[in-house]
């Protein structure tokens, strides 16, 4: 039976005389809207965020927690989102020595209106927990978390270093792996190691911008291995920092170094044993790593140095290597025992800091070291998670 002229859920196409009956059109709406759906979908990509855009935002909350928490306040991050492991998020520890006191809550209120502000800017939303010390809450991205915001509230008779972090107790290490850049090579043989390594790439390098972006997609820690003057001026770079430099070739100069080396978090010094010695330039440096959000980590190429020192007064996140170079001798069985001391150091401290070289014998004495660290009680970090 032909249908009625009046249906409206029908079409009728004419074609020289011939009537064609096609799909009803609530059907061809239905076709319609899931084509539109699915075109959506696949615009939007896939939940979450990736490593490089995470690490970013935990270093934008943790600038707003600086300018709105108290004076004395411990703020340390864990950039630790990987494409290895899609389930790791980034962590952001407070500690506002304030418990009891009167101004507590206001206190936390205005860091977390702070925290709120870079969390909508990002599209973020917040998801609460529980924890039995402090506060603790999630930050998600497409119903995927992505950080992990824990405020701890302690007295000021409280010892800082104890209670800073839910794992403070756990001694942990930090690899930093200096003067990537040359040989693409070495930065492959880098990337074989599955570690929580932290890379330092020296800029205007053949591969600097290549290598830095690529461990960066690897989940690896990126620094800049900013040049510094030394005494002796041993093969010196083509451009570095050095005593009596003024404070806007300074400026100018690292912000070349950053755009050659995109997407680092801190900065160790390479060389350098004049420069970080001179509080001049040090002083001079400082706040350009402020202005880009950057920590610094001081490689202590010599005991004269005041880069630390420097750093901690302008109110710049800093640490220092504390336990002896790795690869001073390049061969395999004195590298393995200087990682053996860097695993004692961080027993013995709670933390260290170690620094390295992609030499073939300090890739092999890692592979071979490093599977150990666990069973020794060590967490290997990127370095970020001690800088204070």
């Amino acid at each position: 039976m032909p249908f009625p002229h009046s249906d409206t859920n029908s079409i009728s196409c004419f074609q020289r005389g011939k009537t064609f009956r096609v799909l009803p059109l609530f059907f061809c709406c239905s076709l319609i809207g899931l084509a539109l759906l699915f075109a959506g979908c696949k615009k939007e990509g896939k939940p979450g965020l990736s490593p490089a855009r995470a690490h970013a935002i935990t270093r934008e909350l943790a600038e707003a927690v600086r300018k709105a928490a108290p004076a004395g306040s411990a703020i340390h991050i864990g950039l630790q989102a990987s494409d290895k492991n899609p389930e790791t998020t980034d962590h952001l520890d407070i500690t506002l020595f304030t418990a009891g006191s009167p101004s507590q809550a206001a206190e936390v209120a205005q860091i977390q209106q702070s925290l709120g502000a870079v969390a909508t800017r990002n599209a973020l939303t917040e998801q609460p927990s529980e924890s039995r010390e402090g506060i603790l809450f999630f930050y998600l991205k497409g119903g995927v978390r992505t950080h992990a915001v824990h405020i701890h509230l302690a007295s000021r008779a409280q010892d800082q270093s104890g209670i800073a972090s839910s794992s403070a107790k756990v001694p942990k290490l930090a690899i930093i792996l200096d003067d990537l850049g040359s040989e693409r090579a070495a930065a492959e043989a880098v990337f074989s190691l599955p570690y929580s390594l932290t890379i330092s790439v020296l800029p205007n390098h053949e591969h600097s911008a290549e290598i830095a972006q690529e461990a960066q997609r690897r989940g690896y820690q990126v620094l800049l291995h900013l040049p510094m003057q030394s005494v002796a001026n041993e093969k010196p770079e083509a451009q570095e920092l050095h005593p009596g430099m003024p404070a806007a070739e300074v400026s100018s100069l690292v912000d070349q170094f950053l755009k050659n080396v995109p997407g680092v978090v801190g900065v160790n010094n390479h060389q350098g044993s004049q420069a970080t010695a001179n509080r001049g330039v040090m002083e001079e440096l400082m706040p350009v790593l402020g202005e880009h959000h950057l920590f610094y980590v001081d490689s202590r190429t010599t005991a004269a140095t005041v880069a630390y020192q420097t750093a901690q007064e302008f109110g710049i996140p800093s640490a220092f290597r504390n336990v002896p170079f790795l690869d001073d001798v390049a061969e395999v069985a004195a590298v393995r025992k200087q990682l053996e001391l860097a695993l004692r150091g961080a027993r013995e401290k709670g933390e260290a800091i170690a620094i390295g070289h992609p030499h073939s014998a300090t890739l092999q004495a890692l592979s071979e070291v490093l599977p150990r660290a666990q069973a020794q009680g060590v967490r290997l970090v990127f370095v970020s998670e001690l800088v204070h």
